[in-house]
């Protein structure tokens, strides 16, 4: 074949059309590749969505943990609500008014442990109180506060619990240990130094009339 044949429109053609199967294969085979990864991106993102939804979902039907914070939602509640207008609007007001309230609160209470972790004592080893008077100041709840900003600030201020108070009409205090005993006296400001368990029981029976209203059938009823 000369020269001037390689360059004949036929001959381009004829070249073309072997080559264009080829190209075809080519063509289909990039489709393939890129509808493939089209949707395994598309499913990964709905797999992420789905587990999104659901994580949304349990977070908000899971309840809150009543006791969680306890401590400082009572203790700052209790402050808040003896602020008056002004000083709930002024940060230097809510942390002034903050530091006299805590200088009145019982000394080695769970009160003044959060005083202390807050950084309202002279005693406290931090100062975080700006994480109180600012969105205090903002009117946000002192739930939020305590369990979102304050405890991220301080784990320690959560981990505050009130110990759990005993009822004595619905225990059986025969059975209850001595230091449970105990703790009943104290708790009642009854405490003494007696060392039988019986001694306790006796004392707890002669006082509580005093510290314990008792349940009638009538309360019974209405519960």
């Amino acid at each position: 074949m000369t020269s001037s044949n390689l360059f004949s429109p036929r001959h381009i053609f004829s070249q073309s059309n072997n080559k264009l199967p080829h190209y075809s294969h080519l063509y289909n085979f990039i489709v393939q590749v890129t509808l493939s990864k089209t949707m395994q991106l598309l499913s990964y993102s709905i797999f992420l969505i789905v587990i999104l939804c659901t994580f949304s979902l349990v977070q908000s039907k899971t309840p809150v943990d009543e006791q969680h914070c306890e401590v400082c939602i009572k203790t700052m509640n209790a402050f808040a609500d003896s602020l008056t207008d002004e000083e709930k609007s002024s940060v230097e007001k809510i942390e002034k008014a903050l530091k006299k309230y805590c200088s009145q609160v019982k000394v080695d209470s769970k009160e003044h442990r959060l005083c202390y972790y807050i950084g309202a004592l002279e005693t406290s080893a931090t100062y975080a109180i700006a994480d109180l008077s600012k969105p205090l100041s903002w009117g946000i709840p002192v739930e939020k506060i305590c369990r979102e900003r304050l405890s991220k600030t301080n784990p320690q201020i959560c981990d505050l619990k009130y110990e759990k108070q005993i009822d004595v009409n619905a225990v059986d205090i025969n059975k209850l240990k001595v230091k449970d005993l105990k703790k009943i006296l104290t708790d009642w400001g009854e405490a003494a130094d007696f060392i039988e368990k019986s001694e306790f029981i006796k004392r707890i029976n002669e006082v509580k009339d005093k510290y314990v209203k008792l349940t009638t059938d009538k309360d019974k009823k209405d519960l």
